[in-house]
């Protein structure tokens, strides 16, 4: 990693200010904040293969979606690059109306974002596929400490929230972009694990 890379972290960290995971907490009751989570998506985009390029962009991926609507973040992230840019757009999964401030129901977004996920390029489909791992993760984490109030976090239904996950795991493995192989795998043995909790 370059100099770039800190310099994207330095961003990431400025973007997410304040924010915490969404009732997540860790062994001791404490809120996490934010940051940890495109941190740990990073991370995983090193894991499986993953350039510089990607990598910061995972650093950077929520950063239009709940970023501070009063600034630019298109523009500061585009000195990056146009690369990390288009990979961050791609993993955007909708930014808030700019008269209302207010996002399109989840449903809706789900449902637009998988469509996108069909035709989206390997550099999108790595950094998306490893925030969709880390989620996952959190989730199975969740679930296993706290039980099924996990999905109280959620806008929309257990079911749907199942739907979608297990959705995404399908588009990946079809897709079968070549540094996300083992990646698949291992997002399809957290999603079944989620699924023998839930059944339980």
């Amino acid at each position: 990693m370059t100099s770039k890379f800190n310099l994207a972290l330095a961003l990431a960290i400025d973007a997410h200010t304040g924010q915490i995971r969404k009732s997540t907490e860790n062994s001791t009751g404490m809120a996490v904040p934010y940051i940890t989570h495109p941190v740990a998506v990073s991370a995983l985009v090193v894991r499986y293969g993953g350039n510089e390029d990607q990598a910061i962009a995972a650093l950077l991926h929520d950063v239009l979606e709940d970023g501070d609507k009063a600034i630019d973040w298109t523009s500061r992230i585009a000195v990056f690059g146009e690369h990390v840019l288009h990979i961050v757009q791609g993993c955007t999964d909708g930014t808030p109306d700019p008269t209302t401030g207010e996002k399109a129901p989840w449903r809706e977004r789900k449902e637009s974002y998988l469509k996108h996920l069909v035709d989206a390029s390997s550099d999108v489909l790595l950094v998306s596929a490893c925030d969709k791992l880390n989620n996952l993760q959190a989730i199975h984490l969740d679930l296993v400490e706290t039980g099924l109030s996990v999905f109280e976090r959620f806008s929309a239904k257990r079911d749907d929230v199942i739907w979608y996950y297990q959705t995404l795991c399908e588009i990946f493995t079809q897709r079968s972009v070549a540094p996300t192989a083992a990646l698949n795998k291992e997002l399809q043995a957290v999603r079944n694990k989620i699924h023998e909790l839930i059944s339980k």
